[in-house]
């Protein structure tokens, strides 16, 4: 790890406000999750399937408050949105000692429902939050957005990761539809730009949204909108 250091690394290893990977539960969850790992990057790959699986992706969660994307309360409540759920991978990351940093894109995802794409003004979705870890040299993508059971209720195909290549959301559904397009990539980050995300979001949402953790699905009232019978 000296080596890394010596690169400036030692950034991508440090907790902030947000990414709160000297949280004592941050630490716990990232010992238990790693203990009987022998590589990085067996443990980046254990705490990937943790945060994609075991934290749910729920839309309910999107917050305009900063407080609500620290990664200790995303994995007391249990769930989140990408950016939350990519947060706290950041976190455990850090806290298994491996270099990890944010990454944002803009996609076009092609099964939004309808009811969405009236809502927002198309399909394109400008503050996709996921993950970078340096292992073996080089930082690789991991996106742990969808959790496996929302993928198969919808006939989505599940993003798997092994450590090595890159795991992004893929180009086509299980049915070979257009499902996810990658129209621009951001610079990676060692912190949450909060303010750049508040910008976007609170248009869409209002200046008081919070997360609400009670929420399990959308088919209800979201932002006085019907989603439908599709999760997102």
């Amino acid at each position: 790890m000296s080596k890394l250091i010596e690169k400036g690394m030692e950034v991508y290893l440090k907790p902030t406000f947000t990414i709160d990977s000297n949280h004592k539960k941050i630490i716990e969850t990232a010992r238990n999750l790693t203990k009987d790992c022998l590589s990085n990057k067996d443990k980046a790959v254990k705490l990937f399937y943790f945060v994609r699986d075991s934290i749910p992706y729920n839309l309910y969660m999107i917050s305009v408050f900063v407080e609500d994307f620290k990664a200790s309360r995303i994995l007391a409540w249990g769930k989140g949105y990408c950016v939350q759920k990519a947060v706290l991978l950041t976190a455990l990351g850090r806290a298994a000692n491996i270099p990890s940093r944010l990454i944002f894109a803009t996609i076009r995802n092609h099964r939004l429902p309808a009811q969405i794409v009236q809502m927002i003004g198309g399909n394109v979705l400008t503050r996709h939050g996921y993950n970078q870890f340096f292992l073996s040299g080089k930082w690789v993508n991991a996106v742990a957005t969808f959790d496996k059971n929302l993928c198969e209720e919808n006939g989505f195909p599940s993003v798997e990761f092994d450590g090595e290549e890159d795991a992004l959301l893929p180009a086509k559904d299980l049915e070979g539809r257009p499902y996810i397009e990658y129209v621009e990539k951001f610079y990676p980050t060692n912190d949450l730009p909060f303010d750049w995300i508040y910008e976007r979001i609170s248009k869409r949402v209002g200046p008081n949204k919070r997360s609400w953790p009670q929420k399990n699905d959308i088919t209800n009232e979201f932002f006085g909108h019907k989603f439908g019978e599709h999760n997102t």
